[in-house]
């Protein structure tokens, strides 16, 4: 069911990348079905960049980083694809993916207003040293967004979900 709808109640945007803890969209898409809203996934290609953005005038975007392999691309696309099937479909829920540029937090940001979207949603920081420096260095996403958006956040608390898969051993 993976179709935008120009009508009806305004969309979630639900922030997605590999490997992310299942919570996250099992949470947006609870919620999207709930208020009967799509859902608008969005993974951000940290190796796209923005060129050049204005808020008047469309964005000019350079497509892919050119040592990406398409490949690799294709096979991150098909694992949101299944991973975001496999949360919304059983319940119904109408979604679509985005491929964006640029800092993640800015880009769903910028999705947002575009589409006119009721919430973003995101997961906390995922546990582990990796994310922890990444976050440290790049800001979270999280906190950004609750810091500079006019749209309401939801953040889903990916640590405790964590938490609870590593102690029933899942």
């Amino acid at each position: 069911m993976s179709a935008e709808s120009t009508s009806g109640p305004p969309p979630l945007v639900v922030g997605v990348f590999p490997g992310q803890s299942p919570e996250v969209l099992r949470a947006a898409a609870s919620l999207a079905r709930q208020i009967a809203a799509p859902l608008i996934c969005a993974h951000v290609d940290e190796a796209s960049y923005l060129v050049e953005w204005d808020p008047a005038r469309s964005a000019h975007r350079l497509s892919r980083h050119p040592d990406t392999d398409n490949a690799e691309i294709r096979a991150v696309t098909q694992e949101l694809r299944n991973n975001i099937g496999s949360a919304c479909e059983p319940l119904g829920v109408h979604w679509t993916l985005r491929t964006l540029a640029g800092d993640p937090a800015r880009a769903l940001g910028r999705l947002a207003a575009e589409v006119g979207a009721a919430m973003i949603i995101v997961g906390t920081p995922e546990p582990g040293l990796g994310h922890r420096v990444s976050a440290a260095l790049n800001g979270s996403v999280a906190a950004w967004l609750s810091h500079h958006q006019d749209h309401p956040i939801l953040i889903v608390p990916v640590r405790a979900a964590f938490h609870h898969r590593t102690q029933n051993g899942t």
